[in-house]
């Protein structure tokens, strides 16, 4: 694969312009050196488990495996495959699209996932009651026979953190199983090549791996942060540009064509009204099953660029981390050239940084925000004198859950208990499991907050007239939902730590 831009310099020419005054030494090239090695050794390894997994499958019969497992047998070659051999263009794809098992895979896929009904209203209800193999049948031989063609884009828009709005595209069923038996054959190829700093919408990668990174960047000692924010990523995707990437690994052109479908398929509005269709030359919609892919298959221009070793930022010791279109830049130091340069890179991929939400801080200095957290610089009071990188959830993520949870129980006033509870566990849950991260985030102070704001809410809740002829009417509701009902308790004491040990500087 073609490597991407950046100043090209030897590392002889690299150690001739280091200076003692800069801060820059050979050790500087060595710890590069190292974490190249390290890297190495690790694909090595990963190399390996993969090839012991693919044995393993094998040694059973085709009629002994499930779906699943001969879905994952072709990604688990795919992946070796295209790991192994970096040039390697896929001729031949688009038929293992429409075999049953993918199928009948991606169709387990998007069901778990559930969602709204696109254009056509269908729902999973719909496609039991019609007969699911029925269904999956017609879709595998409009794929075959290569009559299939999307159809149109619901579109609806989400409130924002903000008080914005963004868009969000529902496909129908029969295209949510298209593009996950698309994603399913493609995303492997994709994994071999991505970066390690890219953690958004990949397999067995999250946002804690990046705030994980992050923090140990800072640990290191890279506390110079530049915090891009790029406009409107999703929608401005340049659809030409978006090929060429994909045909760096994707040489099938009946699988370009479908992705083109699926690009320029019309997009009704609320209103009725349609937008896109043929002549759109920009955007995948956010929503639709494969655009997560497409979208880190376009990024991974970037990530090459910066991230690449021995290129200019790497010299720099500048290193990305991502999560879908949101990313940041750390370092030691970051100068304007750097991000000029990275200012350059976008605009030639079509993309454009919103230099009014875009900044660049000194992490020891100020805090910054990055997936919802915040981290900060902090005095500790167990250990005077010293301080230590801070990581919890942020004020505004905050008060998002605490208006989610208001807001759902507005909804069901009249519940019984087990369904107030089957309700709001879910909220609870998510956001709890999200912000802990182990030895990276302290949470104590967050958890202890919303855990009495759900005890106070709670309480008032079972107050009302509305409620009483509620068992809990008039009593402390909270600690009976959590005894006798399951209510989760976001806090609880560890004994191990005061939740007021931690104060700003």
């Amino acid at each position: 694969m073609a490597e991407g831009g950046g100043d090209v310099r030897s590392t002889e020419d690299v150690r001739d312009n280091i200076t003692r005054t800069e801060g820059r030494d050979i050790t500087t090239m060595n710890v590069s050196d190292n974490d190249q090695t390290t890297e190495l050794m690790k694909e090595s390894s990963i190399q390996q488990s993969v090839q012991r997994e693919i044995d393993r499958l094998s040694q059973k019969k085709r009629k002994e495996m499930d779906a699943r497992e001969r879905v994952r047998l072709l990604q688990l070659k795919l992946y070796l495959k295209a790991k192994q051999e970096k040039s390697y263009k896929f001729y031949i794809l688009y038929d293992k699209l429409f075999l049953k098992h993918t199928l009948t895979e991606a169709y387990a896929k998007c069901k778990a996932n559930a969602g709204s009904p696109g254009t056509d209203g269908m729902t999973f209800k719909d496609v039991e009651e019609y007969g699911r193999r029925k269904f999956l049948d017609e879709l595998g031989e409009e794929l075959r026979k290569r009559t299939y063609k999307p159809q149109p884009v619901k579109r609806v828009w989400i409130e924002k953190e903000n008080g914005g709005k963004r868009p969000l595209g529902i496909p129908t069923i029969k295209d949510r199983v298209a593009q996950q038996a698309c994603k399913m054959v493609m995303e492997p190829i994709w994994e071999a090549d991505f970066d390690g700093s890219s953690h958004g919408f990949r397999p067995k990668r999250s946002a804690a791996d990046a705030v994980t990174e992050i923090k140990q960047n800072l640990k290191s000692g890279k506390h110079d942060v530049y915090d891009a924010d790029l406009s409107k990523y999703f929608d401005t995707i340049p659809h030409e540009k978006l090929e060429l990437a994909l045909k760096e690994r994707i040489a099938d052109p009946r699988v370009l064509y479908l992705i083109k479908l699926w690009l320029k398929a019309p997009i009704v509005e609320e209103d009725g009204g349609y937008t896109g269709g043929k002549s759109n030359k920009q955007g995948t919609p956010q929503g639709g099953v494969i655009s997560p892919l497409l979208a880190n298959v376009y990024m991974n221009l970037l990530d090459r660029i910066v991230n690449r070793p021995n290129g200019y930022y790497d010299q720099q010791g500048i290193r990305m981390i991502r999560y879908a279109d949101d990313f940041i830049l750390m370092s030691k130091h970051i100068g304007q050239e750097a991000i000029i340069r990275l200012h350059n890179y976008l605009e030639r991929m079509g993309l454009v940084i919103n230099t009014k939400k875009s900044k660049q801080v000194n992490a020891r200095e100020a805090p910054f925000e990055f997936l919802g957290f915040a981290f900060r610089y902090d005095r500790s009071v167990l250990f005077e004198g010293s301080r230590f990188w801070n990581v919890l959830p942020r004020p505004k993520s905050q008060k998002k859950v605490r208006q989610k949870v208001n807001t759902r129980l507005k909804s069901i006033s009249h519940y019984p208990a087990e369904a107030v509870v089957a309700e709001l566990n879910p909220v609870i849950r998510g956001w709890v499991n999200y912000y802990r991260i182990d030895k990276v985030s302290y949470t104590q102070v967050a958890l202890r907050t919303l855990n009495d704001y759900l005890r106070k809410r709670l309480d008032r809740f079972y107050q009302r007239k509305s409620q009483r002829k509620s068992r809990l009417y008039g009593q402390e509701a909270y600690q009976l939902l959590i005894q006798h009902y399951g209510l989760i308790a976001p806090y609880k004491t560890s004994g191990t730590r005061p939740v007021k040990a931690l104060r700003r500087k």
